[in-house]
């Protein structure tokens, strides 16, 4: 099954695929006008990976009350529900205008991306709900490319509306981007009976976490796929933006555009490498993410050359999100997908948090070049780590 069929054959996945290209372009077209902002308030080096890192904490924090509430609610109305929450806190980004009211941002980015954080698992843990086998397995790589899209498109657009007209009216445009995704999604209908448990939300928690400890092969499938998080490199693009690169271009074009190159080759990575993607060559797939983040250390400080480099960084990095995101979804009882997708994220979050403040902290003393090596030898440690795993999948 190729993509064109499974979005045939299956058309409320076409329908979701469509309200996740723009769902996801707002998410990310808000990223480049908060990280501009930070800039121009000249915040530190620790103040933004601090912002970076809001963006993340919400998935570790909520998520098994979250997972819980997946299980527990019907899907569409709490999927409406979190993206209306999403909409009112991007309009009061809004209210921000100086360096002092930087802790606003922060709880406002926080309570955004937690609803982000649980619209995300809701729709995961549906597709196991509709798709298997490979149409599973295809259905994860047409998100991570409509992610990796909307990651570029909207960081790409985003950066050039901030430098022509303003971090404002890019928040502006992002109410109204999320105001037409709560329109699409008034208009999906899910064609499957989805079951909902009346246990009470503490006991779907309590019963979620005996799961997991019974089923350790699915704790270490989460532990793998968290790996992912170890290329969050926000915070990494914007001090090379504010240091380096500003000389060159301007910053809000520095970050859309690194980010833009990297989010291309997490969308077209899948179509040269899903086919080939098995048991025995994702060890060797762990191992080319290691060595770009290496190459693309060594060549950060010109811009021009970073943007070669950084494409490379990102072409494995959607297969390995997918497969990995496929195996912890097969492994999984249907009764439990909600709570161990919430699970997932919230492990998931737990790597981007840690990667993020250590870039942050490292960052006031030592060299970002040698912070990225570091992050490039720790997939080689995963790809042992997966070696070790292979023979008990």
């Amino acid at each position: 099954m190729n993509y064109r069929e499974l979005l045939t054959n299956y058309p409320v996945i076409r329908q979701l695929s469509f309200l996740q290209i723009v769902a996801y372009f707002a998410a990310w077209f808000s990223n480049v006008a908060i990280y501009t902002m930070l800039v121009e308030f000249n915040s530190s080096a620790f103040a933004i990976s601090v912002v970076t890192a809001m963006h993340f904490l919400p998935a570790i924090i909520i998520a098994p009350l979250s997972g819980a509430i997946i299980d527990r609610f019907k899907i569409k109305p709490l999927m409406i529900t979190l993206l209306s929450v999403e909409l009112v806190m991007t309009a009061l980004f809004l209210t921000i205008d100086s360096k002092e009211e930087v802790w606003i941002l922060m709880i406002l980015i926080f309570i955004r991306m937690a609803s982000a954080s649980m619209f995300f698992s809701a729709e995961m843990s549906l597709l196991p709900k509709l798709l298997s086998g490979v149409a599973l397995q295809k259905a994860n790589e047409i998100h991570s490319i409509i992610w990796s899209f909307t990651f570029a498109a909207g960081m790409a657009v985003s950066g050039l509306i901030v430098s022509l007209y303003g971090v404002q009216t890019a928040i502006v445009l992002d109410v109204f981007i999320l105001l037409l995704a709560i329109l699409l999604l008034l208009n999906i209908n899910f064609k499957i009976e989805i079951i909902h448990t009346k246990e009470k939300i503490l006991s779907l928690i309590k019963d979620g976490f005996y799961y997991l400890k019974e089923n350790k092969i699915i704790l270490h499938l989460i532990i793998l796929h968290s790996s992912v998080g170890l290329t969050i490199f926000d915070t990494l693009v914007t001090l090379l933006a504010k240091n380096e690169y500003k000389y060159v271009i301007s910053v809000p074009l520095a970050i859309g555009l690194t980010n833009a190159v990297r989010a291309v080759a997490l969308m077209v990575g899948p179509f040269f490498i899903s086919n080939k993607v098995n048991k025995d060559t994702l060890f060797y797939i762990f191992i080319f993410q290691g060595l770009a983040i290496i190459f693309w250390a060594f060549v950060q400080d010109d811009f021009y050359l970073s943007l070669f480099a950084i494409f490379f960084v990102g072409f494995t990095t959607t297969t390995i999100w997918s497969y990995t995101y496929a195996l912890i979804q097969e492994n999984t009882d249907n009764k439990y997908l909600g709570r161990v997708i919430s699970y997932n994220d919230m492990i998931f979050m737990m790597t981007t948090v840690v990667t993020t403040i250590f870039i942050g902290i490292m960052a006031e003393l030592i060299p970002l070049k040698i912070i990225t090596i570091i992050l490039g030898f720790a997939f080689f440690i995963v790809s042992i780590y997966y070696k070790w795993l292979k023979n008990k999948i």
